[in-house]
This record gives structure tokens, C-alpha cells and sequence, in this order.
């Protein structure tokens, strides 16, 4: 299916409504016109490949299984002509960079601890998830399927990194996220200027769980976070966008820098603990999170992030790693660096 550069469309993926992973790349997807064919979990056609981790959404590409979305999106742009999402400016896609990865691997945090660790929001969330099928489920079916997956990702909780020394931490940093993105969106329409980068449609594909379908993170959205809420249905389709120029990466906004602190504040200091926990071989991490404790499993994947963050950041060229880094001074992000 490749063909000197370039895929071949349309695109076929599986995914599912409640997996924010799949409206990110469904989101891309329809900014970037790209045409696509979108099966729902479990109703791929016969013979297609199986992924390793099939609760991700799933491109199938030249045979192959491939789910993860940040390589995806830039295999897109290099591979697809058209619009891109990835900022040309290098110090701009560099804090774009930053800010993806912040939304899926620490605020899938938010997002998985308050479906799965509030007992409402997890029996609500038992029975929507097998209900956004394309085949209609029974009472007793729908009750069984329901009970199924709520004790399958309860049981997760552990291993994303929610537990009741976690807990406040994370809600306290879903809350604080949401007057950040409030501020900024009072003065931008998207993350670093008028286009949205992966870096929106990573906080997009989240956002649309804990601000629009799961009931306490929506009510606390609801309550606090209009202007985000208004975002998040934007950029469900931003296929009729014509996107604007960018900010200036050498003057980067107030709110921008606010909102760069708010996610280095809470990831990178897990990024870095977690990195040294993998390196050591140890099975948990033990680490402080803005001054309270934090414990969960070791988790490899991020340890391979920051490798890639921190490669992506000694590539660039010296002009733009200047200005990125007084973009990211005393963001918390700096440490990492």
C-alpha cells in the first residue's frame, strides 16, 4: 500500500467512541482531508491483522497493525501531501511535542482515574462503552459485557497509576489544566497559535472523555471550563479550517507559558522518576509530584518517551533550542533537558 512516499487512501482504521486515542487520530484525520474507512472494534474484516494492544485505535497499513498515534500522525504528514499537523517552525513543533505527550500519557492519567475510581462514573462508563457498538446488546447481554469491563479496567487502575495516594493529585492537576486551557483559549484558538498542532488533538482526544462523556470530570468542566468545552466540539471537525499563521516562537504568549508549566509541574518529575525506576530495573516508582507522594508501577513506555523528547530536543537546531528553552524555563519541563 506505500508507494514512494506516499499511502495510499483511504485509510482504514478500527477504534472505538470511547477511546480517546481514536477520536485524536479521527480528528486528524478529518482536519488533514484525508479520506478513511473507520471499523468499529471487533468488526474488522476477516483476514486483518491483529494489534498488540488492541484498546488502541488501528490503522492497517500495507498488512501491518499499527497503533500508535504520535509516530502515525508524523508518518501523515510525510507521507500524505497536503496540510500538516506538525508545526514548520523547529522550536514550534518541538513544544508540540510537549504538549502530546503530556495528553496521552499524563492526561489519559485524569482520564482513566476518574472513569474507573468513581463508583458512579464506572458503572455509567460499564455500560456506554459496549453500547457504542454497531450491533444492539440485549439486557442481559448488555448487563454481562457491562460487568466485564468495568472489573477488567478497575483492575488497571494500579498499572495507569491511580490509587488513593495518587488520586488527589491527579484530579487536583484536571482541575488546574482546565483554568489554563480557559485562559488561553480566551486569547488563541489553539495550543500555539491559529492551527491546531498534535498537540490539540492529543488534549482533543481526552478532553472529549473527561469534559464530554464521563460525569464527574464533565460536571467539573461544566461547572469551570466553557470555553474548553466550546473547543472540544471545534475540533471534533476542523475539516472546514483554514488554518492561520503561528506565534512567534521567540515571544511566546503569557497563557502558553502558564499552560507549559501547568504540564511540566505534573509529568515531568514522573517522567524523569519513572525513566530511573526502568533503568534500575524496579518494578515500582516512588517519586514526589508537585510536593506529594506519588507510587505506581513502573511503566516502560514512558521511559521510551522521554528518550525520544530528549532526542527530538538535542536535534535541534541552536536557534531554536534557544528559543525553546526560554519557552520552557521554570516550567518544570526544563528538568528534563
Amino acid at each position: 500500500m506505500v508507494n514512494v512516499m506516499t499511502l495510499e487512501t483511504p485509510l482504514e482504521l478500527s477504534g472505538a467512541p470511547g477511546s480517546p486515542y481514536t477520536r485524536k487520530m479521527l480528528a486528524v484525520l478529518r482536519y488533514r482531508r484525508i479520506p478513511y474507512r473507520l471499523y468499529y472494534r471487533g468488526r474488522e474484516p476477516a483476514g486483518y491483522p491483529t494489534a498488540q494492544v488492541p484498546l488502541l485505535p488501528t490503522f492497517f497499513i500495507a498488512g501491518e497493525a499499527v497503533t500508535d498515534s504520535t509516530p502515525l500522525i508524523r508518518r501523515f504528514d510525510a507521507e500524505i501531501p497536503g496540510r500538516p499537523v506538525r508545526p514548520a517552525d523547529p522550536a514550534l513543533a518541538f513544544l508540540d511535542s510537549l504538549i502530546e505527550d503530556y495528553a496521552d500519557e499524563w492526561l489519559t492519567k485524569c482520564m482513566f482515574h476518574y472513569r474507573w475510581a468513581h463508583p458512579a462514573d464506572a458503572a455509567f462508563a460499564g455500560r456506554l462503552l459496549p453500547s457504542w457498538g454497531p450491533a444492539p446488546l440485549d439486557e442481559p447481554t448488555l448487563a454481562g459485557v457491562a460487568a466485564m469491563i468495568s472489573q477488567r479496567q478497575i483492575g488497571r487502575l494500579a498499572y495507569v497509576g491511580s490509587n488513593p495516594t495518587t488520586g488527589p493529585v491527579i484530579e487536583d492537576s484536571y482541575v488546574r489544566l482546565l483554568e489554563a486551557l480557559e485562559a488561553h483559549l480566551a486569547v488563541l484558538p489553539f495550543m500555539l497559535g491559529a492551527a491546531p498542532g498534535a498537540g490539540d488533538f492529543g488534549l482533543f482526544g481526552q478532553l472529549t472523555q473527561l469534559a464530554g462523556v464521563d460525569p464527574t470530570p464533565t460536571a467539573i468542566a461544566q461547572a469551570r471550563a466553557q470555553r474548553t468545552m466550546g473547543w472540544i466540539g471545534m475540533v471534533e471537525d476542523l475539516s472546514g479550517l483554514e488554518p492561520g499563521p503561528m506565534i512567534d516562537p521567540g515571544a511566546v504568549p503569557a497563557t502558553l507559558k502558564a499552560l507549559l508549566s501547568e504540564m511540566g509541574r505534573a509529568y515531568a518529575p514522573l517522567l524523569v522518576a519513572n525513566a530511573e525506576a526502568v533503568a534500575a530495573g524496579a518494578k515500582m516508582v516512588e517519586t514526589q509530584v508537585d510536593g506529594r507522594a506519588w507510587v505506581q508501577n513502573a511503566f516502560p513506555y514512558q521511559a521510551k518517551c522521554l528518550t525520544w523528547l530528549r532526542g527530538e530536543y538535542a536535534a535541534l537546531p541552536a536557534a531554536a533550542r534557544t528559543q525553546v528553552d526560554a519557552a520552557i524555563a521554570t516550567t518544570g519541563w526544563d528538568a528534563l533537558f
